[in-house]
């Protein structure tokens, strides 16, 4: 599409929730009606797509949304989208509305969602809102940054009642294909051991050998950061305290890493990026993914970004351990003449 014909521009988000969308949708109202560009809402995603559920947006709809969680144009995971009908549907619902260009805000599904209706002749740009940060073109994704603190903030808490009642903790972070929630927890918790989905050193025995090891030296709690691709927390915990005698629980943060108030960084980003992806759309572009790259906001080929694989830095891993008490070749003293309060 030639560049300025863009009169309507179309948002929604898709997939799992991250805070921050909020402030993503926010800066795409008011970029666009900036422009003089008319804004569509669509709620519940893909889904309101198919079945006409659309909003006309003003800049006052989002007033005061910046600073909260969740998404207002709510949000849902939706089948028919992977299907020829419902593409077309979706296609025919951006057409009768006219809506000329379209922002997805999402994971690497959602895109793929903006990639076929790019492919049926809708402008769509895709904006980067998952807290699992596993879009491989991007440096950086809405949510991530809020999870994180979310986390560290629990998982804090988790090991002041470990340490005092002398327990391990295996504490499950969401991650189900990748672990970098677990991976940026573990490090800036100081977690004993880091359980990751791309699977990296996981061996259940070693692991209780290091916890009876621990122990011997003097250590009285051991943390250890579970990634959900790994999962059952519970089931490994009772497992640990079978086979060392020493009382485990198990906690899974769950959705709860999902909510909450987005920090600066998610809300800066947000802003930036869902701003950058109108000025894509005006600029006639479509089949683009918006995408951080050291500290830039930037845009790739959605074909491309979609392509690429993300993986955990095994160099970040080796250093996780290195810190970690559990790999280190540390010395706490004899056993039986430690001082009490090392932990």
């Amino acid at each position: 599409m030639a560049e300025n014909q863009i009169k309507t521009i179309g948002v929604l988000t898709s997939g799992g929730d991250a805070p921050g969308m909020n402030a993503a949708i926010r800066a795409v109202v008011r970029r666009a009606l900036a422009q003089n560009i008319a804004v569509k809402g669509i709620l519940k995603g893909y889904d309101g797509l198919i079945n006409d559920d659309i909003v006309e947006m003003t800049s006052r709809d989002v007033s005061n949304i910046i600073q909260r969680g969740g998404t207002i144009l709510y949000t849902a995971r939706c089948p028919e989208m992977r299907t020829p009908e419902g593409v077309a549907a979706a296609a025919e619902t951006c057409r009768r509305n006219h809506i000329d260009g379209l922002v997805v805000i999402g994971g690497d599904g959602s895109f793929a969602g903006a990639q076929k209706l790019a492919n049926e002749g809708i402008n769509a740009i895709g904006v980067p809102g998952t807290i699992d940060l596993d879009i491989a073109c991007t440096d950086y994704t809405i949510g991530f940054d809020t999870a994180i603190n979310t986390a560290m903030e629990a998982i804090d808490k988790i090991r002041d009642t470990s340490a005092s009642h002398e327990r391990c903790s295996v504490i499950e972070v969401m991650g189900r294909h990748g672990g970098y929630i677990a991976l940026w927890c573990g490090i800036a918790n100081g977690a004993d051991d880091i359980l990751l989905p791309e699977n990296y050193d996981y061996d259940e025995q070693k692991l209780i050998d290091r916890i009876i090891l621990n122990r011997s030296r003097g250590k009285t709690h051991h943390i250890i950061i579970n990634a959900e691709g790994i999962g059952h927390s519970a089931s490994m915990a009772k497992r640990i305290e079978a086979a060392t005698g020493i009382e485990t629980r198990a906690t899974i943060l769950g959705h709860m890493q999902r909510g909450g108030s987005p920090t600066c960084k998610d809300r800066f980003y947000a802003s930036l990026m869902g701003a950058y992806a109108v000025d894509l759309l005006l600029a006639g572009q479509t089949k683009r993914i918006v995408g951080v790259k050291s500290d830039n906001i930037v845009d790739f080929d959605i074909n491309e970004g979609l392509a690429m694989q993300k993986e955990i830095s095994e160099e970040q891993y080796e250093i996780a351990k290195t810190l970690s008490y559990s790999y280190g070749n540390f010395h706490l003293g004899a056993a039986g003449n430690v001082n009490p309060l090392r932990q």
